[in-house]
């Protein structure tokens, strides 16, 4: 399970949406309305806070890509297996934000953006960490 990229769970979710929005909004290009459909919430200050389901799938992508990050830090090869299929989900959508319909919204492409950030940190990370693991670090002389 620890080779399982998390990113794509995001990514998936906003498939569904896309792929599946017409039944939850109701018309065949709703795409839009689905992520701007949101829930009001009345602040303390009298203002309102419109939390919306774009706005929902970008929080489960960082709270996702935090726990990639800290997966990032442990040096075994099931990690370097998880880097790969993580390539292989920043590949997927980013495919999908080129050419699929529906896929071209602010939303996606902060997913994207996740991904990728996932992809280049995941690897920085377990390559610095394995270079501490195994004292490979530049040792300054002492005089």
């Amino acid at each position: 399970m620890r080779s399982f990229p998390l990113m794509i769970i995001a990514v998936l979710a906003y498939n569904v949406a896309a792929f599946g929005g017409f039944w939850f909004a109701g018309e065949p290009d709703g795409m839009m309305k689905l992520l701007a459909a949101g829930h009001p919430v009345t602040m303390f200050s009298g203002d309102v806070w419109s939390f919306s389901l774009g706005d929902t799938l970008v929080l489960l992508g960082f709270l996702l890509l935090f726990v990639e990050i800290i997966k990032a830090t442990r040096t075994t090869s099931v990690e370097i297996v998880n880097h790969a299929f993580s390539v292989l989900v920043f590949i997927g959508a980013l495919i999908e934000f080129l050419v699929v319909h529906n896929f071209a919204t602010s939303v996606f492409f902060f997913l994207v953006l996740m991904c990728l950030f996932d992809v280049i940190a995941g690897y920085t990370i377990s390559i610095v960490a394995a270079k501490r693991d195994l004292g490979i670090a530049a040792v300054t002389p002492t005089s």
